[in-house]
């Protein structure tokens, strides 16, 4: 039987939050997407679907971020979307379209030979336990105090894969699966399975009826969910995790139902025996490989709640060739070089496995408690970078590191990483961390489950390389505190969150530049020399056309004589739990231009240069667009880089410019961009019968970027 295992072995502790301003985003009414019914549908068919939105009256279109899929409004809440028969079985970011431009995204999912059911109410007692068929997928929702029965018959050793999917489609339930027999006896159970969803792999003991009952963990109603009941086969992992670009290798998969196919393997997952299959795949050449992570299916499952785990993953899906490819896909990271496999015995400090630097070895925590030891000896002295990657590639372990001597002396102990920014949650359990090491000498390193877990789900990836200096490049929509889209009101700005993660002591300028930009759209390369955060400002001319699409971020940095460029990665804000934000990855960055924005701002002169230790004085003009818009318009500073200190003024009521001061201290040299932000109570009316209400509605000044230089000698 499978168990839920403990929420605190998902807690994350010891984490950096960084806020980039106390400040919400702006007020002006903006589109949410909270929910969608149901949450997938099956390839070549054609379902109505029902939305749950704020400030979508007149919202007509959904968008979905494949061309194959189409909808059709209905009525006010309600589509018809067509998804073509040729559509990959995935993931698919949709969006609602209207007046106030893109909602944030939420997830629908596309299979392949599965038949769509619709949940029938009453069915929470068994004799009205709704009857499914096998390869079916259930679009429900889960009952408050109570619970869904579903009946389906099997044969004896028949081997089914029970699939709950709610989390991983963007939904803030937490399901709770169990398989019951006729006689009312639990045979199988699951709760955290692919993070917080359950999955049941149930072999039928006989030939007969069997119920599955569904509820929410702590009996919550209303949340959808995506069940599937399938015989074909199911993909848990391959092995080795890690690829060279462009290399041919062979890989083992572990699973389930894999048939004539595969065979029998030692490996087991709860005591059910797991069938493996061997084949050969060529990986994306080096080209396509740098500093990108292309999936088929949102990573959105990799840990109990979703996060950006994979923001600092370079890698790829992949489907096993099995089964006509409908088989879950599973997460492989490039290498840099050759991969080495890990071997047991290697559980003793005293017997640890010889490798070779520099290092990326695919690894497995093989049973509970499993402690991992490698001897190395550095050729050269200086600084290592080490990191595991576990969570990153939905491993399911939470590893630590440990470096001794060769006297056994504990050189350094390395754990948990990443940065929560705002609507931005990076923060993960995977160890990264650099240690000094002599030319010679020998050292040993333990990798280990932080809860000595182990078994066939329990992989990792560790690299141990000298320092190689780079950056990995995230953007959010600045929301605080709901999801949200990326929408700039005519003549207005708004602005996106930038978090950087700088990898083996990469402190050189980082520069954010915006393509794809339409007519009448515009945003100014953004300069972070050292920091870890930043922002990027888009604004749009007060006659830009109305426009919905995507657009493009890339950062580039230099490295000695390398030039570094790599895509700057989209994630959007899910849900909070309990205060902590919840992002996930996006393929693309949406952006819509709407109607007339209340008031502009746009500092003069917008490049200006100051010495250290100095003083600049600069104007910031105003450009009323609503003639009700006239209060004073309050300009405070976004997360601006250590170092400088902005005197928060005001532009004066009915006052269309002002005088600020920006206070620069003994910081490094350089182009730093800074983003400021303007504060206006402006009467606002949600229709044409409304009586208007005052609110405080925030737009972003147009970069600056000032040059900080050395006061003359």
């Amino acid at each position: 039987m499978q168990h839920r295992r403990s929420l605190f072995c998902h807690t994350a502790v010891g984490f950096i939050v960084i806020a980039l301003s106390a400040a919400a985003k702006a007020d002006l009414p903006a589109m949410r997407l909270d929910r969608i019914v149901p949450l997938g549908a099956t390839a070549g068919t054609t379902v109505d679907v029902q939305i749950s939105a704020a400030e979508a009256d007149d919202a007509k279109q959904l968008t979905f971020d494949h061309p194959g899929i189409k909808s059709e409004w209905l009525e006010k809440g309600k589509f018809k979307v067509t998804i073509a028969a040729d559509v990959p079985a995935g993931t698919y970011d949709v969006r609602l379209l209207g007046p106030y431009g893109v909602s944030n995204p939420r997830l629908f999912a596309v299979s392949h030979g599965l038949t769509d059911v619709v949940e029938k109410e009453p069915n929470d007692v068994p004799a009205a336990a709704q009857v499914l068929a096998i390869n079916s997928a259930v679009a429900g929702a889960s009952d408050g105090n109570g619970r869904d029965l579903y009946r389906f018959a099997a044969r004896q050793g028949q081997r089914l894969t029970i699939d709950c999917q709610s989390t991983k489609l963007d939904v803030a339930g937490d399901a709770c699966l169990s398989v019951v027999a006729a006689d009312g006896a639990v045979l199988a159970g699951s709760g955290d399975y692919h993070g917080r969803d359950p999955l049941i792999d149930f072999v039928a003991p006989a030939d007969g009826e069997f119920l599955i009952e569904m509820h929410d963990l702590s009996y919550r109603g209303g949340f959808p969910y995506r069940l599937i009941v399938t015989d074909r086969p199911d993909v848990e992992n391959v092995f080795p995790r890690a690829v060279e670009p462009g290399k041919p290798v062979e890989l083992i998969a572990l699973g389930r139902n894999f048939g004539t196919a595969g065979k029998p393997s030692t490996w087991k997952i709860d005591e059910c025996s797991l069938d493996e299959f061997r084949f050969s795949i060529t990986p994306p050449g080096p080209t396509e490989a740098l500093g990108s992570y292309r999936f088929i299916d949102h990573p959105s499952d990799h840990s109990v709640l979703p996060t950006a785990a994979t923001c600092t993953l370079a890698g790829f899906q992949l489907r096993v060739p099995i089964g006509g490819g409908a088989n879950p896909p599973v997460t492989l990271m490039y290498a840099d070089g050759p991969v080495t496999l890990e071997r047991e015995p290697n559980d003793a400090r005293e017997q640890p496995q010889p490798v070779t630097l520099q290092l990326t070895l695919s690894g497995r925590f093989d049973v509970p408690r499993d402690g991992d030891w490698f001897e190395f000896t550095p050729a050269e002295q200086g600084r290592y970078g080490i990191q595991v990657y576990s969570e990153r590639i939905a491993g399911q372990a939470d590893p630590y590191v440990v470096v001794v001597d060769e006297k056994g002396n504990r050189l350094t102990e390395i754990d948990d990483f990443g940065h929560r920014v705002n609507a931005f949650d990076g923060h993960l359990r995977d160890p990264v961390g650099a240690v000094d090491l002599q030319a010679g000498a020998k050292y040993r390193l333990l990798v280990q489950d932080r809860y000595g877990r182990g078994g066939a789900r329990y992989q990792y990836v560790l690299t141990v390389h000298r320092a190689r200096p780079d950056f990995y490049v995230a953007a959010i929509a600045a929301t605080n505190p709901a999801p949200s889209g990326m929408n700039i009101w005519r003549g207005g700005a708004t602005w996106f969150d930038l978090i950087v993660h700088r990898e083996d002591g990469f402190d050189q300028p980082i520069t954010i530049a915006a393509t794809g930009l339409p007519p009448g759209m515009h945003a100014a390369e953004v300069k972070i020399p050292n920091d870890i955060r930043g922002s990027l400002v888009l604004w749009a001319d007060a006659d830009a056309p109305a426009w919905n699409g995507s657009i493009r971020l890339t950062a580039t940095g230099q490295h000695g004589d390398a030039t570094l460029r790599h895509e700057v990665r989209p994630y959007t804000r899910v849900w909070n739990d309990g205060g902590v934000p919840t992002s996930r990855p996006m393929r693309e960055l949406a952006v819509a231009i709407v109607e007339k924005a209340p008031y502009s701002l746009q500092a003069m002169p917008d490049n200006p240069t100051v010495e250290m230790n100095g003083k600049l004085q600069f104007k910031i003009k105003a450009e009323r667009l609503w003639p009700e818009c006239q209060a004073a318009i309050k300009v405070i500073g976004l997360g601006l880089p250590g170092g400088f200190q902005f005197s928060e003024r005001e532009i004066a009521s009915g006052q269309n410019e002002g005088v600020f001061e920006l206070q620069v201290g003994n910081m490094r040299p350089g182009e730093y961009t800074l983003t400021l932000l303007g504060q206006c109570q402006v009467p606002i009316k949600k229709n044409a019968d409304a009586q208007a209400v005052n609110t405080l509605v925030a737009i972003p000044c147009r970069q600056i970027t000032v040059k900080v230089v050395e006061k003359p000698k």
